[in-house]
């Protein structure tokens, strides 16, 4: 990032480095490698991140929404203000034609989406990140990776600047590293899928006359268009026509994304000075593995879809969220490395219904025949009067609706998400999180001879995270694990895991059982 200091690499991470058994290596640093790198070295892990692009954040963004989870996760960071001062809140996402998701009515702190450009994240995240010591490596690119059973170790061969290269070992990677992912290849794992749709324009240009809506998208016969501001001057447009099947390497035109832009939107609100014009194609593909041992992968290297619902660039954060106290946890002693198999069975399902909703949105949105045509004028019916569809459908976008497989027996609760719920004291849930703790709901206050004690926060002489203490069960834990109480009467005791999905749960629980719980997940 232009003006951005970065920390000094740390001790012994020199040419064939060897960062020690308890670190890990992310390659890319795009949003899903910088919240990843930044919630390790939060947590005290060596972190190296390794990025082939320059010392810069790049404005030639292709995300530009952040949905009400990601905030939340953000929120769980103290970075959701951050990002809220620079970005632009819409409470309704407009998919196609007339259907539309509102989010008034959205279960989360966050009933909008928040419009903003990727470098805009990227930025935030990456301050984080050096803030909590991640030692970057650009300008270096990944050309190997090689696991060793014996020694519990991954190595790593680089090329840095001038062609230098070097071997970094550490004891995971992860390869956050893109669609083209140089981590994936190496761990001989393929990316099956289709291109969805081929020859999509993009430009960057100045808009003579500003549109009436925020985000404008919609699809007209055969052509589709969308716009979203930069919030400097300039706008991203993204269109296609089914007419124009060429080769992304075909030179593109600001008259050919004029055309198109009228065609869907019906006017090209005056655009011109375009400083970036290209074509790509919109691919749908998913690895069968997140994990190869101790290789993960996560974001665009492990899925990528179509832009439609906004959903790309918040499943990746979402995949380093679930991943990055599972790591922590490991490296600490804290689980076993059974835990980090829980990665593939969570976040593969979701990537896969991602997959799927994605490109369902943008074949009905470029509908031609009369069948589909027929099934988008029902889809869309069906949503505005069906109650429990919308939201299932509206929690699907969002990512507030997803929840992670339970084991047989388990309580009904397991594996939902929680939202942001008011703790006794005047605190909240997703205040209690940060530092990626765990934190224990309890429906009884503690008792006078348990003599309660303000929890730390991670970092040094902070206040405690409102309505939260240790006592009894807490005890010795204090680094990972804050206990709270329900504002409400309500008698569920909860184990709320550091990504905010409940890890436990029991009504009236006793001190046994909520013992047992918390050496099982807390350790």
């Amino acid at each position: 990032m232009n003006g951005t200091q970065h920390a000094n690499p740390r001790p012994g991470s020199g040419s064939g480095s060897d960062s020690g058994p308890g670190s890990v290596i992310v390659v890319g640093s795009g949003p899903t490698g910088l919240l990843l790198a930044g919630d390790l070295a939060t947590a005290g892990i060596p972190v190296t991140l390794v990025e082939k692009r320059p010392r810069r954040i790049s404005n030639l963004s292709r995300a530009f929404v952040l949905h009400a989870r990601t905030l939340e996760q953000f929120d769980a960071r103290a970075l959701a203000e951050d990002v809220e001062a620079v970005g632009r809140p819409l409470d309704r996402l407009r998919l196609f034609g007339r259907l539309s998701v509102d989010l008034a009515d959205l279960p989360s702190r966050f009933r909008h989406l928040l419009v903003l450009p990727q470098y805009e994240v990227e930025k935030v995240l990456e301050r984080r990140a050096v803030a909590a010591g991640v030692e970057f490596r650009h300008e270096t690119e990944t050309t190997g990776v090689r696991q060793d059973p014996a020694q519990d170790t991954v190595t790593v061969e680089v090329r840095g600047p001038g062609g230098k290269t070097e071997t970094l070992r550490a004891a995971y990677v992860v390869g956050a590293d893109g669609m083209h992912s140089t981590v994936r290849e190496a761990v001989g794992l393929p990316f099956p899928g289709r291109s969805a749709i081929r020859s999509v324009v993009l430009a960057d240009v100045r808009l003579a006359e500003q549109p009436e809506t925020l985000l404008s998208v919609n699809a007209v016969g055969d052509a589709f268009a969308f716009l979203a501001p930069f919030g400097d001057g300039y706008h991203r447009v993204i269109g296609w026509h089914r007419g124009r099947n060429v080769p992304d390497s075909e030179p593109l035109h600001l008259d050919e994304v004029k055309e198109i832009t009228r065609r869907a939107l019906g006017r090209d609100f005056g655009m011109h000075d375009p400083r970036w014009l290209s074509r790509f194609h919109s691919d749908e593909r998913q690895v069968p593995a997140y994990r190869v041992g101790r290789v993960f992968l996560a974001g665009d290297a492990a899925h990528v879809h179509t832009p439609a619902g906004g959903q790309g660039m918040n499943t990746g954060l979402q995949d380093a969220a679930n991943l990055s106290w599972k790591l922590a946890a490991v490296l600490h002693g804290h689980a076993g490395s059974g835990l980090l198999d829980t990665y593939q069975s969570e976040r593969h399902p979701v990537g896969r219904s991602v997959l799927r909703s994605s490109g369902g949105i943008v074949r009905l949105a470029m509908a031609k025949r009369p069948w589909t045509l027929a099934l988008r004028a029902a889809l869309t019916t069906v949503l505005d009067h069906v109650g429990p569809l919308r939201r299932r459908a509206t929690g699907h976008i969002t990512g507030v609706g997803f929840r992670y497989p339970a084991p047989r027996g388990s309580h009904r609760l397991t594996g939902t998400r929680v939202p942001d719920v008011a703790l006794a004291g005047g605190g909240r849930l997703y205040e209690a999180l940060r530092g990626g703790r765990f934190v224990l709901i309890t429906p009884h206050a503690p008792t006078p001879d348990a003599a309660p004690t303000p929890t730390p926060t991670p970092d040094a002489g902070a206040a405690p995270a409102p309505g939260t203490e240790t006592y009894g069960a807490a005890a010795g834990r204090e680094d990972r694990l804050a206990v709270a109480h329900w504002a409400s009467g309500r008698r569920t005791t909860l184990l709320v895991r550091p990504d905010g999905y409940v890890a436990w749960a029991a009504e009236d629980a006793e001190a046994a059982r909520t013992a047992a719980a918390l050496a099982a997940h807390v350790g």
